[in-house]
């Protein structure tokens, strides 16, 4: 299993992270993008509407080079910050038949190579940073 018990709940119980693809010309976009956790295999499915039609959709499928994070406050007082960062490679995949996306149709499929997290998992038992 690439992700731990605390990534894996964090990520069930989120729904709104943000996706950066590279440009064609190496500019970088940043996109707010719904997504599911696809447990069998260990990847972010991220839909919506259009996807297809979208640059992010066509950064993908041109170099497939993204970063993908999800991130909260837990807690104002005492200050509690939780965050998941994807770092890794994607497909554009117009007819997915195994889709965790909340939203039918075209997805990006990212497939983790590096994960940094923290406030996810009890003291002592989160992996912090690591290669996949």
């Amino acid at each position: 299993m690439i992700f731990t018990e605390g990534e894996v709940a964090y990520l069930r119980e989120q729904r709104l992270g943000r996706l950066a693809t590279e440009q064609p010309k190496g500019a970088l976009q940043n996109s707010p993008v719904g997504f599911g956790y696809n447990p069998e295999l260990e990847t972010i499915d991220i839909g919506g509407m259009n996807m297809a039609a979208s640059q992010k959709f066509r950064n993908v499928a041109d170099n497939g080079k993204v970063a993908f994070v999800v991130d909260d406050i837990a807690s104002l007082q005492p200050w509690v910050v939780r965050c998941l960062e994807i770092r890794g490679h994607a497909e554009a995949i117009d007819d997915p038949t195994d889709s965790a996306s909340p939203v039918a149709g075209p997805i990006i499929r990212v497939h983790p190579e590096r994960i940094i997290s923290w406030g996810l998992d009890a003291p002592g038992e989160g992996l912090g940073k690591r290669n996949v």
